[in-house]
């Protein structure tokens, strides 16, 4: 039987098909971490002046278009590079890699801030101990964890996940408890326009970009995964959607909640005060056990999806080729996982704020990638250019590529600064490796 387009050849090293859908989609909820809207309460409320939960209806929409685009190409590409592996198969070498080196910058430093928020989170139970030592403790459990196999990882993510919306769905029982004797000044306030317009609420959707990392994150375990050209698109969508409905809930009722952004005493720990406000201080300590729990699920996640990618590249032969070899008893990258958990040790200086800034650059300029990518596989190359391929291969993506780059020119400079000098790194490298560029960069294999 003929390999799958986009497979591994059997000469190469093999991930272990274990992850069916429901675990598909527990992994791609677990690396967006439900609970990370209330991470971002405080920060993204500022930017959009109150707005939080348009801002997130925004940020699903374009996800949306997003999603059905790697839904397409993960049926056709079922590779562990995500959006490197579309872009290389579809634009060549070169690309791919930019694209690929562009998106490890999101997917680097997200397990970081995860351990970040995990530092402030304990740090503020136990103010005793330094914020360090819990994100140092976390970094090295976590390392231990994805070792042991993503099998592993899919089944705590699902525990983790039930967790968490079981914690929400307290927080949204609870809020709607209190605005019974509290009545919100308009239950639709969250989602308006504020006087300045919709680019406050286009810059904050472009922050919430990385809450939807989940369905990329998903598509990085089309190696992983048990029919994955079935499986790998559904749990995308699903993923996204289910994701985008918990964010979108949770901030409107945390707005109608909170409708005074400026009150809060801390915007990076805003979530804590909102949920203190509708269940007290027991449910804000089980809050922030949730919240630790989640954080080291999606940081385990989110560290499994960038060794699988660092793994991809490795084994093509665009990172030294150690990262692409498989530890002979577990069948993971372990030493991808490794440097993953050596960047993360930056967690230990860095602040949240400038971590954060580094995250959304990277996803975005993925997204347009993909975007383009189905134009180019399915209509340009491919022909499907019928009334259904015209909708499903031109419209819908280049809708999913204007509403991206919409959102990407809306980031902060400083998003921009990092992002770019980041990319100069890579095409430097690229350079190099393919004696300015003269050579063309090794490829994948397909079939």
């Amino acid at each position: 039987m003929a390999a799958s387009p986009g497979a591994p050849t059997s000469n190469q090293p093999h991930l272990r098909r274990v992850l069916g859908l429901a675990a598909l989609v527990m992994f791609g909820l677990s690396y967006m971490a439900p609970v990370t809207v209330f991470t971002t309460f405080g920060t993204v409320t500022q930017i959009t002046d109150g707005h939080l939960a348009a801002a997130y209806v925004v940020a699903l929409v374009t996800m949306i278009f997003t999603a059905f685009s790697y839904a397409h190409l993960s049926r056709v590409i079922p590779a562990a590079g995500s959006a490197y592996s579309y872009a290389q198969k579809t634009f060549g070498g070169h690309i791919g890699f930019v694209t690929g080196w562009t998106l490890m910058l999101d997917y680097l430093f997200l397990p970081m801030i995860n351990f970040l928020l995990v530092g402030l989170y304990m740090n503020s139970a136990f103010p005793a101990i330094p914020a360090w030592v819990f994100a140092l403790v976390s970094i090295v459990l976590v390392l231990a964890f994805i070792a042991m196999g993503v099998k592993f990882v899919g089944k705590s993510s699902g525990v983790i996940v039930a967790m968490a919306v079981a914690i929400i769905v307290v927080f949204v029982a609870l809020s709607f408890s209190y605005l019974a004797g509290n009545p919100a000044p308009s239950v639709l306030a969250p989602f308006e326009f504020g006087a300045d317009g919709a680019s406050p609420i286009f810059a904050g959707a472009a922050v919430l970009a990385l809450s939807f990392l989940g369905f990329d994150a998903v598509s990085t375990l089309s190696e992983d995964a048990r029919d994955a050209q079935r499986n790998i698109p559904r749990a995308i969508v699903i993923t996204t959607v289910l994701g985008g409905i918990i964010f979108i809930v949770v901030a409107w009722v945390g707005g109608m909640v909170f409708p005074d952004w400026h009150s809060f005493a801390a915007l990076d720990t805003a979530g804590i005060e909102l949920v203190e406000k509708v269940g007290g201080p027991v449910l804000s300590a089980i809050f922030i056990a949730v919240f630790v729990a989640g954080c080291i699920g999606s940081a385990m996640t989110s560290q499994v999806s960038v060794s699988r990618i660092i793994y991809a590249m490795g084994r093509d032969g665009l990172l030294p080729r150690a990262f692409g070899k498989l530890h002979p008893r577990f069948g993971t990258p372990v030493l991808a996982a490794v440097s993953v958990s050596a960047v993360s040790l930056l967690a230990l200086v860095l602040s949240l704020e400038m971590a954060a800034t580094m995250i959304s650059f990277g996803a975005l300029f993925a997204f347009s990638m993909v975007n383009l990518s189905v134009i180019k596989h399915f209509f340009w190359d491919g022909k499907l250019r019928d009334a259904a391929g015209v909708v499903k291969y031109l419209l819908l993506p280049l809708v999913g590529f204007g509403l991206t780059i919409w959102l990407w020119t809306s980031l902060a400079p400083t998003s921009f600064v990092v992002g770019l000098c980041w990319m100069a790194v890579g095409i430097a490298f690229l350079a190099f490796r393919t004696k300015g560029f003269r050579q063309a960069p090794p490829k994948l294999t397909f079939g």
